[in-house]
């Protein structure tokens, strides 16, 4: 594997590599996986997500949040894979957030693509820009960073 041939992930390593469980685990796969570089998040949203019968019951729509979560941890998988980080003992937490844009409802049914690219690194921490899509339109857009933290033992 060279750093520019793009990788896909699957289900079973999003599982392995992030923390989040249902109902907050939200990236069904990733593809065009380039290390230090960029990654490509899925989210099939279904009319069976846990926040549509409150946010709307006649008119759902995903909440903003969920979105930027989304993107969140889209970036914490390209993290993870980049500097193989082992789940047990650390996390990946998100440090910051700017520049947030809402562009498009996401409904259920629709594919939510989290295109995240990495714009800086240093150590552990990761800065990124990240824009998601439905059908190739521009859904949500941010900047944001994370970094990976140990967890303390209890």
């Amino acid at each position: 594997m060279t750093e520019e041939t793009p990788i896909s992930i699957d289900y079973a390593e999003v599982m392995r590599r992030l923390p989040h469980r249902y109902p907050f685990l939200l990236i069904d796969k990733a593809e065009d996986f380039v290390a230090n570089t960029s990654i490509t998040g899925i989210k099939n949203v279904t009319h069976n997500e846990p926040y549509f019968p409150g946010h709307f019951p006649i008119d759902p729509v995903m909440p903003g949040v969920m979105i930027v979560e989304a993107m969140a941890q889209t970036g914490a998988l390209l993290m993870s894979k980049t500097l193989d980080v082992a789940v047990e003992g650390k996390v990946i937490m998100f440090m910051s957030i700017d520049g947030v844009r809402f562009r498009k409802p996401v409904r259920p049914g629709d594919q939510l693509r989290m295109k995240v690219v990495v714009t800086r690194q240093r150590g552990d921490i990761f800065k990124f820009r990240g824009e998601t899509f439905v059908d190739g339109k521009l859904t949500a857009e941010a900047d944001f960073a994370a970094m990976v933290v140990t967890v303390a033992e209890p």
